[in-house]
């Protein structure tokens, strides 16, 4: 008689947080030398010294390993951001940006074209990365809103985040230097604010 019971889930073995943490220096290191597409998950076990079968029961997929990778090389997230003023906030948000504004854009020219052209990593780092700065922008207009401070069709909102990670971007390579924290709030201050209808707090300095 043939036996129809399900057989168990394939268990998921554990790695320690360092361990996980020497994995994604490696993915990240390989980023940085070789580019995404030279990237591979046999030569990131062979960089950090583990099985490939490791990775695969980890991650499934390079995207997502790649993504896990991003994300945790994050240093600051915009989500604990609330000051009580979306002035504040967006300055807030702005000196967060700068803390790894070099290491991203290192990261994000070494992406390259794979980011438009492949769409699994499009959307593992859509889900790890991007998704979340946006609710967290989001959640900046929201309080805004019912603090009376902007108006919910407010025209300038919809573009908020493309404004300041766009800067954070561009300026490696308008000038060859990376956006710091003075940089990107004196931008807040100049060119998002007013756009908003606000001010900058008097008396603050980045």
């Amino acid at each position: 008689m043939t036996s129809t019971a399900t057989p168990p889930a394939a268990r998921r073995s554990k790695i320690t947080p360092e361990r996980e943490q020497e994995l994604y220096e490696a993915v990240l290191d390989q980023l940085r030398e070789h580019g995404y597409e030279a990237l591979t998950m046999e030569g990131v076990a062979a960089r950090a010294s583990c099985g490939k079968s490791t990775l695969y029961r980890q991650w499934k997929t390079k995207p997502q390993l790649v993504a896990a990778a991003l994300r945790a090389d994050r240093r600051g997230t915009l989500v604990a951001v609330d000051t009580g003023t979306l002035a504040g906030d967006l300055r807030e948000a702005a000196s967060i940006a700068a803390c790894t504004s070099g290491r991203d854009t290192l990261l994000t020219q070494a992406l390259g074209h794979a980011v438009l052209s492949d769409q699994e990593l499009q959307a593992a780092l859509r889900e790890a990365l991007v998704e979340p700065e946006l609710a967290a922008f989001d959640a900046m207009v929201a309080r805004a809103v019912a603090r009376g401070e902007i108006t919910a069709d407010h025209p300038a909102v919809e573009f908020l985040p493309a404004q300041l990670m766009g800067v954070l971007r561009i300026r490696p390579v308008l000038e060859g230097r990376y956006a710091d924290a003075d940089y990107l709030v004196r931008f807040v201050d100049a060119a998002l604010l007013p756009a908003l209808g606000l001010t900058p707090p008097a008396g603050q300095a980045p």
